[in-house]
């Protein structure tokens, strides 16, 4: 059984899909803690599953760094197989990220290469772009810039707007993220 720590910063409504999956017992994967940088309202679906979640405000700490080793070592404590940023609105120092690569992974509102970075949906609408998506990667130490695990097309709609745009796009990250948690446990079963 794989093991998931996800991380968020919002609403949680990928973490939620995520949740609604691991509750079925044959879903492969079980996400043991969540955790935030901020009070987040998404942390409410974590309580309503029984799931242990933790905050970690960069706002405590002296650098960006000394924040990371706590978020690591909250992390760490849950010992996962597997860590989710689902709408995690941070970059991460490479502190960070070494020490997790290539088990953490990220959910991206376009087609990367495309429209990294925080305003994607927006850059894609600015851009007159006809197809965007969404992505899952590898994080690494760049923006947006790892392996890319799976990733699913969307039509950009005429005359949509970047709100209606990005919560067709959740809805793709929604399934995209469960599908890939389960194919990352049933590749981690088999070796």
């Amino acid at each position: 059984m794989l093991s998931v720590v996800v991380l968020i910063s919002g609403s949680g409504s990928n973490l939620r899909a995520l949740l609604e999956a691991a509750d079925n017992p044959l879903f492969p994967a079980r996400v043991v803690a969540v955790g935030s940088d901020v009070p987040a309202e998404g942390l409410a679906h974590a309580d309503q599953f029984g799931v242990p979640t933790f905050v970690v405000n960069p706002k405590a700490f002296a650098s960006r760094e000394e924040w990371a080793d706590m978020l690591l070592a909250n992390v760490q404590h849950f010992e996962p197989d597997l860590v989710v940023l689902a709408g995690f609105m941070r970059i991460l120092p490479a502190n960070f990220v070494n020490a997790l690569t290539p088990n953490l992974i990220n959910m991206h509102p376009s087609l990367l290469p495309e429209f990294p970075g925080a305003h994607a949906v927006r850059d894609a609408l600015a851009a007159g772009a006809t197809k965007t998506g969404a992505t899952i990667h590898v994080v690494d130490e760049g923006v947006d810039t790892g392996p890319q695990l799976a990733q699913r097309e969307l039509e950009i709609l005429p005359d949509e707007t970047e709100a209606e745009l990005h919560e067709r796009i959740k809805q793709i990250e929604r399934e995209l993220i469960v599908q890939t948690v389960r194919a990352i446990a049933e590749l981690k079963s088999t070796n």
